[in-house]
């Protein structure tokens, strides 16, 4: 069962870059050999924004992280474990990390999707994302297949 979403505090850290490091492995490895975050980076996180856990059964089971920026705010590292994809925790998460933002009055969430992720889209559209640009992949990671991030972003304000 699940239980609600929970705001992580930095005790948190190793179960987030374990839960985040099993998701993007998954879903990334047919064009990146690395993990995607470690300790001492998702702890760097928490002096910026905050990070949001959703659990079954007292177990981290998947992650999300929101950084305000002004008007604006940066979700990323949206993460479930591969044994939970599919069961709606990706959407729980989206909805505390849009209502977190929405609390601290910031108008516009934006994200950053691998253009490889091509699974991703249609979840990010459905809530409302619409692309709105792209930027490189960073060049000191190698990757086996060439990658850049497509940009997109939502209104949080209600119309």
């Amino acid at each position: 069962m699940t239980s609600p979403v929970r705001q992580a505090s930095l005790k948190d850290a190793e179960q987030i870059t374990a839960i985040i490091n099993r998701a993007f492995r998954s879903a990334e490895g047919f064009f990146i050999d690395t993990d995607r975050i470690n300790l001492e980076s998702v702890r760097d996180l928490f002096q910026k924004g905050n990070f949001f856990l959703a659990e079954t059964e007292d177990v981290v089971a998947g992650c999300v992280y929101v950084e305000p920026r002004g008007r604006r705010a940066y979700l990323g590292l949206l993460s479930v474990d591969p044994t939970s994809q599919q069961s709606g925790l990706g959407s729980l998460l989206m909805e505390a990390a849009e209502e977190h933002c929405r609390r601290l009055t910031c108008r516009f969430m934006d994200i950053q999707v691998v253009n490889l992720r091509e699974d991703l889209f249609g979840f990010y559209h459905k809530r409302g994302y619409v692309e709105t640009g792209t930027h490189p992949f960073p060049p000191e990671i190698e990757t086996k297949l060439p990658v850049h991030f497509v940009e997109m972003s939502k209104s949080l304000i209600a119309l």
